[in-house]
Parts: structure tokens; sequence; C-alpha cells
């Protein structure tokens, strides 16, 4: 088993792109979120962020500071973090769990304005959920139709 502690959160660059881009997942992950190589291009207020293990990317996701936020919460200080994925040959080792327990700290020093994180995990989709509780987000009680039914929103207060 890898070890977690040289798990680190960093803004994308260039040099990650070619990692990025040769991530797999299996297709029953595929329906629930997007790779990266989707985000080559980016809109103004979206971020992509690099799960690094040590300085190898292993992980994914967007934040996203746009108006699309409005859709899952009222907060105007509010984050939606989207497109969460751990490249399949490095799951299993605890990383996208621990990038989630770093996600707070991350965002606290390179968003100071934001005071919550939002999200939106498929009822379907038995494993994010259970990871998202086991890191301190909570069940708003709101629900989003999604391309493929139900979705539940999520949401960590900073």
């Amino acid at each position: 088993m890898e070890k977690t502690e040289y798990i680190t959160l960093e803004h994308f660059s260039n040099k990650h792109l070619d990692a990025l881009t040769s991530f797999k997942l299996p297709e029953d992950q595929k329906q629930f979120t997007a790779l990266p190589d989707q985000y080559k291009e980016v809109e103004d207020g979206q971020h992509r962020i690099v799960i690094l293990n040590k300085t190898k990317p292993v992980g994914f996701f967007l934040l996203h500071a746009t108006a699309r936020v409005k859709d899952y919460s009222d907060n105007p200080s509010a984050m939606l973090l989207t497109s969460l994925s751990i490249n399949h040959a490095e799951q299993g080792k605890g990383y996208a769990k621990k990038a989630m327990f770093l996600l707070k700290e991350f965002v606290v020093s390179e968003f100071p304005d934001c005071d919550e994180i939002v999200l939106a995990v498929n009822h379907k989709n038995i494993s994010a959920q259970q990871l998202y509780l086991k890191v301190g987000f909570q069940d708003t009680g709101r629900r989003k139709v999604g391309p493929i039914g139900e979705q539940f929103i999520m949401n960590l207060m900073l």
C-alpha cells in the first residue's frame, strides 16, 4: 500500500497534462464523473486541481466559482466541486480520502473568500457518498436530477 502522507493538492499546470491525459476509468465509474482530459480548456471561475502523490498526478477535480454554483447553494461564497477522479491504476490506496481531507485547508488557503464547498453525487454512487461523508460533507437534503438520475447535494462548511 502506498503511503498517503505524500498526497498534496496543486493547481493544474501544463507539466501535469501528459499524466492527466492518460487517466483511465472503468465503465462503471465513467458514468459518474468526467476524465481530466475533458478539461484541457476551462472557463473563468473554473479551477483545475491535481491530486499528487509526491510529484505524480494520481487524481483530479474541478472547483467552480461560476454561476453554476447557484444550482447547488444559495451561498454567494460557495464553490462547487465536480469531476473528482482517481486514475484507475491508483485506486484503492486512500488517495481520494486523503485529498478530500486536504480540501478544506487548500480552499481556505487558495480561495479565502469561500466558506462552503458543495457537490452533487449520484444516488447510485454509494462509494463516493461514503467517501464524502467520511471527510465531513453532509447531505443538505436538496436533490437535483442529473443525466443518470437523482443526485444528492452535499456540502462542507469551512
